[in-house]
């Protein structure tokens, strides 16, 4: 990894991204860290730095070698099981399982999800629907013709 002294990279870098857009926001390095640690424990700049930065590094590598692998198979999308492939690939394998498992759940959460939306698109048809037969008047309702007569 190249170190460039903690700086910010200039506007005209030819391409390097900015250190503020390379690593994960601070805060939200710290607020993970607190959540781990007991209660009015205190978390050095330092500290925060540190993982922040090893934190980033790690996300570039897996995700580094999940894009190479898609770039072989001629992808252009990086999807979950790529990136658990890249674990594994990467010797992260305590991890990549429990990854694995996430994804799974994800998935069908993500499925019920979908299926309730479309259940609810659904019932608002439906809803719509009787609204809409509800407002057409019923045989029994005095239509006229053109020439006025009731129907």
């Amino acid at each position: 990894m190249v170190d460039n002294g903690g700086a910010g990279a200039s506007g005209d870098d030819g391409g390097v991204k900015l250190e503020q857009d390379r690593l994960l926001p601070i805060a939200n390095v710290g607020r993970i860290m607190k959540q781990i640690l007991p209660p009015n424990s205190k978390i050095s700049k330092e500290a925060k730095e540190t993982i922040q930065e090893c934190a980033s590094e790690f996300i570039s590598f897996v995700t580094g070698e999940a894009s190479e692998k898609c770039r072989t198979e001629r992808r252009k999308t990086v999807n979950g099981d790529d990136v658990c492939w890249a674990m594994e690939a990467l010797g992260f394998d305590d991890y990549a399982g429990p990854l694995r498992r996430y994804l799974q759940r994800y998935r069908e959460t993500e499925g019920d999800r979908a299926n309730q939306e479309k259940h609810a698109n659904t019932d608002n048809i439906s809803i719509a629907d009787q609204e809409k037969d509800a407002s057409v008047p019923s045989s029994s309702s005095s239509y006229r013709d053109n020439r006025g007569t009731r129907m």
